[in-house]
């Protein structure tokens, strides 16, 4: 028996393998005999270009024993952040090298590589990546070449190996691909052949799409209508308040990342800024506005401190999957968060969100 729902490993500090292996020790064995004791865990594995490269020289064997004796499968790879992600000046970095570049594609065809040697059989497996990258002058031409290449990849290993492996693209804010819409407006101009069609979808995560102002119901119907797979969801949330409580999101201005902001006006107008400091500055709005910002809060807070969150997104959203669909929890800015909201140790954090979102899938399963 195999669980459906994990989190993303971006959550720790690592770039190298030694340091992405060390976190999974130490982490993964607490999370999994608390969640999911009788089931086969799947690791939410996330690879920086340095990693994956060590991985592949070190071999990857040794990984391999490690998760069958943990009772544990690798079924998607967060393959968005190519290179340091903690403890730095990341904002706009996290988006390079963007698809316009040869070394996205080849970041991203090693790592199809590594997840088509720890794909169980029978298993769909994905890996999540840029919306193409910030938005900025970038060439169509170009950027959807070096998609094509990837696509070619993994249908080839689909030919010769049998593993079914998807490029889930990840809309999200203030980039190429930022919403819904961008994504199936993109996959219609690549007018992709049937088979290369089947090896590119959605990474469908609902802390991005709720800033939007998107609707579940919405957003999986476009999904349907346009034949575009979820390869699986990231189940976050974003910061939600109203014009009047705007001044308390300045406690999450920090520097690592960057924290964009939509604005809907009563007249149902969207504003939008690149990072949180622009939007508290320029923005002069009225009552009735409604903000959101994107800052990953953990699942279990309704509110955050004084601030709602768009966690209803992800309440509506869960009843309308489909149930064999991955769930992923991804709260990478824990590090970050004000201190009063990060009291327990990280593994409980985690532990706490799994055990929130394993409530509503239940909830959902019992249902009428």
């Amino acid at each position: 028996m195999k669980s459906r729902i994990t989190y993303c490993s971006n959550i720790h500090p690592a770039d190298s393998w030694d340091e992405t292996f060390r976190a999974l020790r130490e982490h993964v064995p607490k999370v999994k005999q608390a969640v999911s004791s009788d089931a086969r865990f799947p690791i939410g594995l996330c690879l920086s270009a340095r990693a994956a490269r060590e991985l592949l020289a070190a071999g990857r064997a040794s990984f391999a024993s490690w998760l069958r004796e943990e009772g544990c499968y690798v079924p998607t790879i967060n393959g968005f952040v190519y290179g340091a992600f903690h403890g730095e000046a990341v904002k706009q970095k996290v988006y390079l090298p963007d698809w316009h570049s040869r070394e996205r594609a080849e970041y991203t065809n090693l790592l199809a590589d590594l997840l088509a040697d720890w794909l169980p059989a029978g298993t769909a497996g994905s890996i999540s990546t840029v919306p193409i990258g910030f938005k900025a002058n970038l060439s169509p031409v170009e950027y959807r070449k070096r998609v094509l290449q990837v696509l070619t990849h993994l249908e080839l290993l689909k030919e010769e190996r049998g593993v079914d492996i998807v490029l889930a693209l990840e809309p999200g804010p203030a980039c190429v691909l930022e919403t819904t819409s961008d994504l199936v407006r993109f996959l219609k101009e690549m007018d992709l052949s049937g088979r290369l069609r089947a090896r590119i979808g959605i990474c469908l995560d609902c802390c991005h799409l709720a800033q939007q102002f998107e609707e579940p119901e919405q957003v999986l119907s476009l999904l349907a209508d346009s034949g575009v797979r979820v390869a699986k969801v990231q189940v976050s949330s974003a910061l939600a308040c109203g014009h009047g409580e705007r001044a308390a999101l300045s406690a999450f201005d920090e520097p690592c990342y960057l924290h964009q902001v939509v604005i809907r006006g009563k007249d149902g107008s969207l504003s939008r800024y690149h990072d949180l400091p622009d939007a508290l500055a320029q923005h002069l709005g009225e009552e009735g506005d409604e903000w959101r910002c994107h800052f990953h809060v953990p699942l279990f807070l309704e509110k955050a401190g004084t601030l709602g969150t768009t966690r209803g997104f992800a309440e509506k959203l869960l009843p309308l999957l489909d149930r064999e669909v991955l769930l992923e929890v991804e709260t990478y800015s824990w590090r970050v968060l004000p201190p009063q909201l990060r009291l327990e140790h990280l593994s409980s954090s985690i532990i706490r969100e799994i055990r929130w979102l394993q409530g509503r899938v239940d909830a959902t399963d019992r249902g009428p």
